[in-house]
């Protein structure tokens, strides 16, 4: 039993270290180069900033405040989110690889295009080493030119994080021209149901809770819509029975009065307050994130984030697996109902009564500690330390990043010779 606790625990503190050295955070790092601010703040607005925190292996290319200050002056946030999703690569490139991309040339995939706002390959860059020495970005869209190029490297974390400042933004076709919608025109109910929440649209539309909705968009709006089969589902209380008010109160509830995009949600630790929120801790909702899953819990059941309807800032609809039922409406999700006594067949009439043998349960296992994550080093990383970067990992933050496999190593050594001597 020793044993099994040390190991728990050494497992336990390996991985709080692992997690430790591998978390970044863009908007902390840019916070100390004020030649960045303008693109820093922009990054936070947009809720990019969230996005970027929650991958590995990512580069980012910065703007100095006059550029950025450019862009922002012609265009509503929304298309300039639209813009700067294309200066974030889910790739990693330090001075170093720029200058190694195989036959010179190479496409890499952006933010943007995992938003579905791109269509076909208008959401990666095209990266290109020319010659004397310079780097060229530009949209891979055909027939792009390579307006953008590459100035100065600003922060490198191996092989995590890599901040590159570009001379301009990259411009794909039609991605500053798009028309953008104003939220409260935008017809939610329409795309409501063509997402496959009908049965949501129609309750909001009956409601008049659609025109609550529409008139908080403007502002900041995150609305949560259950798919049809969701109310199909066991367990839903049925809707006719509440009243108009209870109505109006749970289909509040699916919405909050900000702009939370996915990587917000996944990174959010506090409780969500609801249009239904009327104080203190009613009618809110928590958060849990695995991987790239995002879960709602109400206090009765969980609800899954399937997918993004809409992101347009500050507005953005998803779908969700499950009706939200708020403990306010519905009561706190029941008990589980305790085991049955074992019960023990009749004994066929014996001579002499004997007492009947004690039942004894045997001890349940004590389920074995999941091994701590591997860190493991992209493919096609550079083997050598990226040159012509005043800010490069070569100081001390850095250096604990790149030498993490070595120093697990040596710390679950110590631990081991400590607990087993």
């Amino acid at each position: 039993m020793a044993a099994l606790r040390y190991s728990l625990l050494l497992s336990f503190t390996l991985s709080a270290l692992v997690s430790t050295v591998l978390a970044h955070n863009i908007t902390d790092i840019l916070s100390g180069f004020p030649e960045y601010s303008e693109f820093n703040k922009y990054l936070t607005q947009t809720k990019l900033a969230d996005e970027i925190n929650t991958r590995q292996t990512i580069t980012v290319l910065a703007l100095n405040n006059g550029a950025m200050s450019a862009l922002a002056a012609k265009h509503p946030l929304s298309v300039i989110k639209n813009a700067l999703s294309l200066l974030v690569v889910l790739d990693y490139f330090d001075p170093t690889k720029l200058h190694q991309i195989s036959k010179g040339s190479t496409l890499s995939t952006t933010l943007y295009q995992t938003t579905g706002n791109a269509p076909g390959n208008l959401g990666f860059v095209n990266i290109t080493d020319l010659q004397g020495g310079k780097v060229g970005f530009g949209s891979a869209a055909p027939g792009s030119k390579l307006e953008s190029s590459y100035t100065k490297s600003v922060k490198q974390v191996p092989y995590n994080i890599s901040i590159l400042e570009i001379s301009q933004p990259i411009i794909a076709p039609g991605i500053l021209t798009a028309p953008a919608p104003t939220p409260s025109s935008v017809n939610m109910t329409a795309l409501l149901e063509k997402a496959g929440c009908k049965t949501f649209a129609s309750l909001l539309q009956t409601s008049g809770v659609i025109k609550m909705y529409q008139s908080a968009a403007d502002k900041g709006l995150t609305i949560f819509a259950p798919n049809d089969e969701a109310f199909k589902a066991a367990g839903v209380p049925d809707l006719s029975k509440l009243t108009n008010a209870e109505v109006v109160s749970l289909l509040q509830y699916h919405a909050t009065a900000s702009y939370s995009p996915f990587g917000s949600l996944k990174t959010s630790k506090d409780p969500i307050s609801t249009l239904a929120s009327n104080g203190a801790g009613k009618f809110d909702l928590t958060v849990t994130s695995a991987g790239d899953s995002v879960t709602l819990h109400t206090g009765i059941g969980p609800s899954r984030v399937a997918e993004t309807v809409l992101d347009s800032t500050p507005l953005v609809i998803f779908t969700v697996d499950n009706v939200l039922l708020p403990v306010e409406l519905f009561g706190k999700a029941p008990s589980p109902a305790p085991a049955e006594e074992p019960v023990s067949a009749p004994s066929p009439s014996p001579i002499a009564s004997t007492p009947a043998p004690a039942i004894v349960e045997a001890p349940s296992p004590l389920a074995a500690s999941p091994p701590a994550p591997p860190v493991e080093t992209p493919g096609g990383a550079p083997a050598d330390a990226p040159f012509g970067s005043e800010n490069s990992t070569a100081d001390g933050n850095a250096a604990v990043h790149v030498i993490v496999p070595v120093q697990v190593t040596v710390f679950a050594a110590v631990i081991c010779s400590i607990l087993m001597s």
